[in-house]
Parts: C-alpha cells; sequence; structure tokens
C-alpha cells in the first residue's frame, strides 16, 4: 500500500496508463479488428509484408499484457520498459509519416480520423515524461530512497 503522496501518485498514473494501453491493445483485437490495424500498419509504409503481420497482430497483444501488468503492479519495471519501446517505435512511425506528409489514420483506437501530428507530438511528450517519472519513482523505491532531490 503507498505510504506517500509520491507512491500514491505513482499508483494513479501507473493504472491510468495501464488502462489505456490495455483499453487500446485490447480495441485493436476484439473490437475494431487485427485486419483493421493490419491495414493501418501498412499505411505507415514502414514495413511490408510480412513483417507488417507481425506488427499488426503482436504490438496489441503486448499493449494488453503491458497494460494490465501496470495496472496490478505485476512485473511494473518491465511493462514500464515494454510500454517505453511500443510508445518509441510509434512515435518515430508517427514522425516518420508527419515528415513524408501522409495523410493516414494512426491506428491507435481504429478510427478513420487522420492524425492530428502536433497533438500527437504532445501526446508523446506525456507518456515520456510520465514514463521517466514512472522509473525513477521505481528506481528509488528498489533503493529505499525517500524522496526526490
Amino acid at each position: 500500500m503507498p505510504a506517500n503522496p509520491k507512491e500514491i501518485i505513482a499508483l494513479v498514473l501507473r493504472v491510468m496508463l495501464g488502462c489505456w494501453f490495455a483499453y487500446s491493445g485490447g480495441l485493436k483485437i476484439f473490437g475494431t479488428g487485427l485486419d483493421r490495424f493490419l491495414v493501418d500498419v501498412g499505411n505507415y509504409r514502414m514495413v511490408g509484408p510480412p513483417l507488417d503481420a507481425w506488427v499488426a497482430f503482436g504490438v496489441p497483444w503486448l499493449e494488453l499484457i503491458a497494460g494490465v501488468c501496470l495496472m496490478l503492479g505485476i512485473l511494473r519495471r518491465g511493462a514500464l520498459i515494454a510500454v517505453f519501446g511500443l510508445v518509441l517505435i510509434f512515435s518515430v512511425a508517427v514522425g516518420s509519416a508527419w515528415v513524408r506528409g501522409l495523410d493516414i489514420s494512426c491506428g491507435c483506437l481504429g478510427g478513420d480520423e487522420p492524425i492530428r501530428y502536433w497533438a500527437k507530438a504532445l501526446e508523446f511528450a506525456g507518456y515520456f515524461l510520465t514514463l521517466g517519472w514512472l522509473w525513477r519513482v521505481e528506481t528509488e523505491a528498489d533503493r529505499g530512497v525517500d524522496s526526490i532531490k
């Protein structure tokens, strides 16, 4: 059970981030479908067959599993690394699409809405700041440090 405000904030952020990634992965798997996500992955024009299918069929499961782990506090550091990797790769993909001027859907939630690149850049900044802070809290907890200096 969290003992101080920093730990409570970390718990809330982990649960919120976990919910978001579990929802996003679950929606691709059970909602809009992996076939739809395969089309979205292909729209980025970064990988072709058969790698696009590996990405489209693997990423949602990784999102779902990492999200559930964050929500439940299971393998927290591993889940943070997995989510960081997902965000990093997706930010590179979105950045590449932005530079090439592609007018595509991001593929996040299965909609047809074109990517709003500036909004997505701000979203990624929020993810990276949150993940960095959570990593720091986890590291300090492992070392027994009581507060951020």
